[in-house]
């Protein structure tokens, strides 16, 4: 790669790291080619960029943005996995896809959400919380409570009120 690839390279790698909601840097040796296939299939699924980087681009690249607080990760064989939606998603993406691997292929090394670096703890704890869906709904269940409970008192005494008319027809025709 000449020097003119590396700036390019440099300066797309900057571009997608500095728009990107989640980042993470991934350690992974002895990896079969299988494995690599699904491993690119799923997190283009997921929408997730997946990049084998040489350490000294991504430092590079990563300077300026909040991806530079993982520069210490930037050893030994890396990848990054590069997302700009929801980061919960994307983490439980990455860290289911790593549990199913052969044990000792795919490592996270560390990852940035929202501007905070995570280690591969905090990753999983990011997994493990609700997507961006999941609270959505759940918000919408506790705004609509109060609102059918209020629907519901209003319509008690209207119901009430037609079932003693009813009554009084039905005994005035009794009688």
């Amino acid at each position: 790669m000449n020097k003119a690839e590396k700036e390019t390279t440099v300066q797309a790698l900057h571009e997608k790291l500095a728009k990107a909601t989640f980042v993470a840097a991934v350690s992974f040796s002895k990896l079969d080619a299988n494995t690599a296939i699904e491993l690119r299939k799923a997190m283009r699924g997921a929408k997730i960029d997946y990049k084998v980087v040489k350490n000294t681009l991504a430092k590079k690249a990563a300077k300026g943005t909040a991806v530079e607080k993982l520069d210490a990760y930037f050893e030994g064989p890396v990848a990054v996995a590069i997302s700009y939606g929801d980061m919960v998603q994307s983490a439980k993406t990455v860290t289911e896809f790593f549990k199913k691997a052969p044990e000792g292929t795919l490592k996270i090394k560390g990852a940035v959400a929202d501007n905070a670096a995570l280690d591969a703890k905090g990753v999983e704890a990011l997994a493990k919380m609700p997507g961006l869906p999941e609270t959505r709904a759940t918000l919408l269940a506790l705004l609509n409570t109060p609102a059918t409970t209020l629907v519901r008192l209003f319509n008690t005494p209207a119901q009430q009120l037609a079932r003693v008319v009813q009554a009084h027809a039905d005994k005035a025709e009794a009688a």
